[in-house]
């Protein structure tokens, strides 16, 4: 069988005789992988001038709500996955951790396109910046999708999170994407990509599957381009330094495999219920995925005075892990993805025992639940123990890339922090402690070290998420030897695949540009009340004066009875005047918030259907007794939500509130959110 690419629009069979990729319980011939015969030029041109174009045009809530379509597709399909992904050596546990986890990486983006950006094909990006004296040229930046392809390029542990969980933002960015997955498990990236295609959610162009070489793929790239990868530092900085890449600047961004580390605090004693937390944790992050993740544990640090206690019940925790054919209920770890794998592992261990023992696991001798330990990739779970991790830079520089891990004494929490830097930037590091003033130390002092730090106490444990797992809402990636980039991290990771530009200009015509008023823009005034408007009839802008209202020594005193709030700045005179700011009794603020929804409010029906909430209010000016008040309301952007069965159709109006006093200086500014009917239903 042959394992085929899909390029601009069709499967396509690469020519010649191509590699082939071997089943990783049994040790068969699952097929053969060739990209002989691609243009890899014409992928690209295919992918920026029909994917891209099309993803350009949408929206980022249309993105999402796509995104969204395709995850409960491929949600309904995943069982189809599970017994292609077990061929990969996983068991049921990793699944999870792949293929649900790839999966529920789409939905979590989809649900953070619908909510945190807005309904435009372009992103604002933080406040207007005033330029001048009078504000009329003001700036503003601005984030578009890039005119290219992201190519990203896969290690062979996760073929299909490490798809999906890059894909998701890419194609929420409105950017097509080129996937390359590694070759020994680029039949379950197939898999999957079949029933990506077969769905027909994506537009023609938004995903192409590069399986095999990727040729002259980078030759083509240009500055409107992304590369990532994820995989060895070394085959990182090889395509980092590719001439085309460095020449046009093209965006690189690199998450390598790392000598990640958890550290168990000195108060964290075998008594205590952090010591088993931390025990099931580094035996859980050895064997889950056989150790064959980037955010594996290859350091254990532990005080030097509970060394023994730490092996001793590490060794008991592994021995109950069983070791074979994924395929078997009992089986809890399966064999790494190839043999070629295990001889690589074989290699670090030895150097590693150079300045280390060996504690647990020796791959001459273990025993196996089904599948062919001569044909299969198999290797046991190995503890190792370095008695002198300060001078010996073996377990720090050194990475098995399999169930292994170095276990290294510590003498006081300045030292555990000296251990955790020296391996020299890492994508996670972990601690378990129930000592918070120990956890700011700790913190403090490797967060310059690592993209990631899980805290755990007996508190919190039993929701934590683990070391080991990278979450679609936080940041992914690391410093130094980690690859120096970032993933993931909601939002962030979006804006990766976009262009932030500063635009300047003048208020009313970046009101224009963005679909958001801005101040000192134009603001139109209409007979007609801005609460007697339907959704489509409103537009950017629009603007209600109100009439005026005088504050009285009444107002405060009955909102003081209303609320409760006798607070003496409102109630007492001889003490407000004493007051450092105010000097006399001032009104409540949110009596003044109060009285100014008396002011714009239409009191009669109409399409307006309820108060959505406010957002950034300021008290700029005190309110006295006597001041007369009155304010402008200005439509500020307009966000239609999404169609429900069970109500009207309907969107969220932002308006812009600014409250004056008779001196026409501002008193108070904020947002208000309403609910409005459409016209059209």
């Amino acid at each position: 069988m042959k394992i085929k690419s899909y390029a601009y629009g069709k499967w396509v069979e690469g020519t010649g005789a191509g590699k082939a990729v071997y089943h990783a319980v049994s040790g068969e011939t699952i097929g053969t992988v060739s990209s002989e015969g691609l243009d890899f030029k014409a992928m690209l041109a295919y992918g920026r001038s029909t994917g891209g174009k099309t993803l350009r045009t949408m929206t980022f809530h249309e993105r999402g709500r796509m995104l969204k379509r395709l995850a409960l597709y491929l949600n309904d399909r995943r069982k189809e996955f599970y017994p292609v992904s077990a061929m990969t050596g996983a068991t049921k546990a990793d699944n999870w951790i792949d293929i649900d986890g790839g999966i529920g990486t789409l939905f979590v983006y989809a649900s953070k396109g619908r909510r945190e950006l807005p309904d435009e094909p372009f992103y604002v990006d933080g406040a207007p910046e005033g330029l001048s004296r009078n504000g009329t040229f003001i700036g503003r930046h601005i984030c578009v999708p890039l005119e290219g392809c992201a190519i990203h390029i896969n290690a062979f542990n996760f073929p299909v999170w490490g798809m999906l969980e890059k894909v998701a933002p890419t194609l929420l960015a409105g950017m097509a994407a080129i996937v390359k997955p590694a070759t020994s498990t680029c039949y379950l990236t197939e898999k999957v990509v079949q029933a990506i295609v077969e769905s027909d959610i994506l537009p023609e162009g938004a995903l192409q599957l590069i399986c095999g070489s990727t040729g002259d793929l980078l030759d083509h790239v240009d500055c409107q381009d992304v590369v990532t990868f994820t995989g060895s530092a070394g085959t990182g900085k090889m395509l980092k330094s590719h001439p085309a890449i460095v020449e046009n600047s093209v965006r690189f961004n690199m998450e390598a495999d790392s000598l990640n580390c958890s550290i168990l605090g000195p108060d964290a004693t075998p008594d205590k219920p952090e010591f088993e937390l931390f025990i099931k944790e580094v035996a859980r992050e050895m064997t889950a995925k056989a150790g064959q993740k980037c955010t594996a544990i290859r350091r254990t640090i532990v005080p030097r005075s509970m060394v023994n206690e730490v092996m001793e019940a590490l060794k008991q925790r592994l021995a109950s892990i069983k070791l074979g054919d994924p395929a078997r209920e009992e089986v809890r770890m399966g064999p790494l993805a190839s043999r070629g794998q295990v001889k690589e592992v074989r290699e670090r261990v030895n150097e590693l025992l150079e300045v280390s023992e060996r504690v647990y696991g020796d791959p001459d001798n273990f025993e196996i639940l089904g599948g062919d330990r001569e044909k299969g990739a198999f290797f046991p779970a190995t503890l190792l123990y370095c008695d002198d991790p300060l001078r010996n830079r073996a377990p720090h520089d050194i990475e098995a890339f399999g169930p292994v891990s170095t276990v290294l004494p510590y003498r006081d929490v300045d030292e555990a922090v000296e251990l955790a830097k020296m391996g020299k930037g890492s994508l996670v590091g972990s601690l378990f402690t129930g000592d918070d003033a120990v956890a700011k130390d700790v913190v403090l002092g490797t967060a310059a070290w690592h993209g990631r730090i899980m805290i755990v106490n007996e508190y919190c444990a039993k929701e934590s998420t683990g070391h080991g797992s990278p979450l679609p809402h936080m940041v992914h990636g690391g410093p130094g030897r980690a690859g120096g980039g970032e993933e993931l991290g909601g939002i962030r990771s979006v804006l990766h695949y976009m262009q932030r530009t500063a635009l300047q200009g003048s208020p009313t015509t970046l009101t224009h540009i963005t679909s958001e008023w801005m101040k000192g823009a134009a603001q139109p005034e209409d007979r007609i009340h801005p609460f007697r408007k339907y959704f489509e009839e409103l537009a950017v802008g629009d603007t209600l004066t109100t009439h005026r209202r005088t504050i009285t020594e009444a107002d405060i005193v009955n909102f003081a009875g209303i609320s409760g709030d006798y607070f003496y700045a409102h109630t007492d005179k001889i003490a407000a005047e004493k007051h450092h700011i105010f000097k006399q009794r001032v009104a409540h603020g949110y009596f003044v918030i109060a009285a100014a929804a008396g002011l714009f409010v239409w009191p009669g029906e109409g399409p307006v259907l309820a108060n959505y909430g406010m957002d950034n209010l300021r008290f700029i000016e005190p309110v006295y007794i006597g001041d007369t008040i009155h304010l402008k309301l200005t439509c500020k952007r307009k966000t239609l939500k999404e169609p429900r069965e069970d109500e009207p159709r309907q969107g969220v109006v932002e308006w812009d509130v600014e409250v004056f006093n008779q001196e026409n200086v501002s008193v108070a500014v904020y947002t208000i959110l309403t609910l409005v009917a459409c016209k059209a239903q």
